[in-house]
């Protein structure tokens, strides 16, 4: 068995190093073992079988409909409805206007199942609002970094549809299980900033004038729109009028209806919105086809059975499991992107959880938040990279500004192990248990 690992993290490393796409190089990787050790399997017949498995998937068909709405909303004028609506309210509260990053994020996060596309909507026009007002540049670089990873926690989430597939789980079960630990962690993120602002008031610029309850009331009704898509989505998926893929078709209609009446989506602009909505999603599919065949592969191989033995044998409780996960995870951020940490470790890691006593919606969760940290992690962080193309600043500075809200998670990650019961309950209660 030995030589069946080298062989594997060696062909991984060769053909994704090389720069090969993700989704070939599995395929790569699948290929090369099965000539290797298992020559008489008939691979392409087995790669055609997985190629048709994701294509026909009924659970993967709200994921296009999903990125197509974010990619709608990313051209209406949501951002500026967000930093309108909700400043008069936030003008008084310790840390004032430096919330409205994570509210923004969590808000946009619960239409939108991207962590990039909430980072990049939300950050176009706080960002540059709240540095212009005397905001500390770092606090609001580190606090857009870290409340634009919630677009993959707070469902819905393009993540946990993909986790849902390949763990043979219930999606809409994992879209309820996300809804308390992503808020839990919005609400630490602005403990973190109320906290720093009280310690520091210099960083959150000159007090604002106050505003009359008045104001406020009429500032909510730029926040409609948005809150009528969240009403759509959301409150189709959990009243039990639609699944998940009615619900995405529910969204896309009502993003149309928004961009239209806001008169910032064109049908030129829904055409681009549509073909780059098919790009991500031919992308995404390619990964997936890519990371069944080689499960399928290592599955025959006995690679995951062998890892999952040998790991109990060492006698780890399932708390130091969750640490060891963790540390594995941040490191394999590093160098890679979230969605093909997920793809390539699931087949060994779940079910090394599962053996532990945690359940798989557990699972779920948790691999969404360490991936979350990936997207915060130099030199691949991706909303690292979307944070420096809206402000400029250097990737260290970013790095170094996003520290806070990487440990924040880290400690949320041991938070949820102890007390798995936070992820659980919900799902739980909404299924009359």
């Amino acid at each position: 068995m030995g030589k069946v690992i080298a062989t594997l993290l060696g062909l991984l490393t060769l053909l994704l190093g090389s720069g090969l796409w993700i989704g070939l190089g599995l395929i790569g990787t699948g290929a090369g073992l099965l000539a290797l050790f298992r020559p008489n399997m008939p691979g392409l017949k087995l790669l055609a079988q997985q190629t048709y498995n994701v294509v026909v998937s009924p659970e993967l068909l709200a994921l296009p409909l999903f990125i197509l709405m974010a990619e709608i909303l990313f051209r209406t004028k949501i951002s500026e409805a967000l930093f309108t609506g909700l400043s008069p309210w936030l003008r008084r509260v310790p840390g004032r206007l430096s919330h409205l990053t994570v509210l923004g994020c969590t808000m946009f996060a619960s239409v939108c199942g991207s962590s990039a596309a909430t980072t990049a909507t939300v950050g176009r026009i706080t960002a540059k609002e709240l540095i212009d007002r005397g905001y500390n540049r770092d606090l609001v670089t580190g606090s857009l970094a870290g409340a634009g990873t919630l677009g993959f926690l707070i469902p819905p989430s393009t993540i946990m549809i993909i986790y849902g597939v390949m763990a043979e789980e219930s999606i809409l079960r994992l879209f309820i299980a996300g809804i308390v630990p992503g808020l839990m962690l919005a609400a630490s993120y602005m403990g973190y900033l109320a906290i720093r602002s009280w310690l520091n008031p210099a960083l959150v610029g000159a007090t604002p004038p106050r505003t009359s309850f008045r104001e406020k009331m009429v500032a909510l009704k730029d926040l409609g729109p948005l809150l009528l898509l969240i009403a759509g989505v959301i409150g189709s998926m959990y009243g039990g009028i639609a699944s998940p893929t009615e619900a995405a078709t529910v969204g896309v209609v009502v993003s149309m209806i928004i961009g239209f009446a806001q008169r910032t989506l064109t049908l030129g602009g829904l055409l681009v919105a549509a073909r780059q909505a098919a790009e991500s999603c031919a992308m995404i599919g390619l990964i997936m086809i890519g990371a069944m065949f080689l499960s399928t592969v290592i599955g025959y191989l006995g690679v995951p059975r062998y890892i999952a033995t040998e790991i109990q044998s060492w006698g780890m409780s399932p708390l130091m499991l969750v640490v060891v996960l963790l540390i594995f995870y941040v490191l394999l951020g590093t160098v890679m992107e979230g969605l093909g940490i997920i793809v390539m470790t699931l087949p060994i890691t779940l079910p090394l959880a599962v053996a532990a006593g945690y359940d798989k919606v557990w699972f779920g969760i948790f691999l969404v938040i360490v991936v979350e940290m990936a997207q915060i992690t130099p030199p691949v962080g991706f909303n690292l990279t979307v944070i420096q193309r809206l402000t400029g600043d250097s990737m260290g500075r970013i790095t170094r500004a996003t520290m806070p809200f990487f440990f924040i998670m880290a400690a949320f990650v041991l938070l949820i192990a102890v007390f798995p019961g936070i992820i659980g309950f919900l799902p739980d209660l909404m299924r009359g248990n």
